[in-house]
């Protein structure tokens, strides 16, 4: 069925078409032109995993918004075969635009402390199940829900052999040691650079999250790891800055990022590299030290 069919199967009989757009990787999506209203961003899945995964989506935006001040767009129509919304722009390509990324980011972070790690619900990153379970710990935490519940994926175990495996095990046994012990807060917890747009007044904008309280560099790496344009040099620094980072922070991301590393490698046949990295930054838990 198509986006088209399905929206008026949901009673918005006022589209009067859809076109496709690309961008995302693992729901189809388009902008559908209605009747006398303003245009709308629509996306639904082919085959939708669960009944819960737009909701769990539309949970997250208002979440970003009501606790964390970030703009987000409008929940038009959650259920389980669509998610419709407002329309945002494409982010400007400049470094001001960046800077005001950075006070945003830091803001969500340092105004969302929380005293544990997880969400009152699961939710979703892409076509699989993000575990929320709370724990006060958060090393035990990450470990568990975002490092080795990849490890069963069939092409994460197609990828790794057996001494990838323990060494990301022996990895998530040091994680204490490795990391520095930073509370929780809101994290939107998908934050490749293109979930980040603009508003129509030009400010930054957040969508597609997969929200938990988990730890602030878990975002900063995700944005650090995902080609973020030259303009958005600036925005690390301010970042760092506004929120009082250590000097080792940019040593700390391709680890941190090993979580956005084996959840593309567990969905997707091309893995954009993620198999390699996932590699590289377990090379040195290979033999026991």
């Amino acid at each position: 069925m198509t986006l088209l069919e399905r929206l008026h199967r949901a009673g918005m009989r006022e589209v009067v078409a859809v076109q496709p757009v690309t961008g995302g990787l693992a729901a189809l999506a388009g902008i559908a032109t209605r009747r006398d209203a303003p245009p709308v961003f629509v996306k639904g899945f082919a085959d939708p995993p669960a009944d819960d995964v737009f909701a769990a989506e539309a949970d997250g935006l208002a979440a970003l918004r009501e606790l964390g001040g970030v703009a987000t767009p409008e929940v038009i129509l959650a259920n389980r075969d669509l998610l419709v919304l407002s329309v945002l722009r494409a982010r400007p390509g400049s470094e001001a635009f960046w800077e005001r990324f950075a006070h945003l980011l830091a803001r969500l972070h340092l105004s969302t402390t929380h005293p544990r790690f997880g969400w009152h619900h699961d939710n979703w990153l892409g076509r699989r199940r993000q575990i929320n379970t709370w724990n006060d710990d958060g090393f035990a935490f990450f470990a568990e829900h975002r490092l080795l519940r990849w490890l069963d994926q069939p092409r994460v175990e197609a990828a790794l052999d057996a001494a990838d495996r323990a060494a990301l095990e022996r990895l998530c046994d040091r994680l204490p040691d490795l990391l520095p012990d930073r509370p929780a807060c809101l994290t939107h917890g998908d934050l490749w650079a293109q979930n980040i747009m603009a508003t129509v007044d030009g400010e930054p904008a957040l969508i597609d999250p997969a929200v938990s309280y988990m730890w602030a560099e878990v975002d900063l790496a995700h944005v650090w790891s995902t080609s973020p344009p030259p303009e958005a040099r600036r925005m690390f620094a301010l970042y760092a800055e506004l929120t009082s980072l250590d000097g080792d922070w940019e040593a700390r991301m391709p680890l941190i990022q090993l979580r956005q590393h084996l959840a593309v490698l567990a969905q997707f046949d091309d893995d954009w590299g993620a198999a390699d990295q996932i590699r590289t930054v377990l090379a040195p838990f290979r033999t026991r030290q």
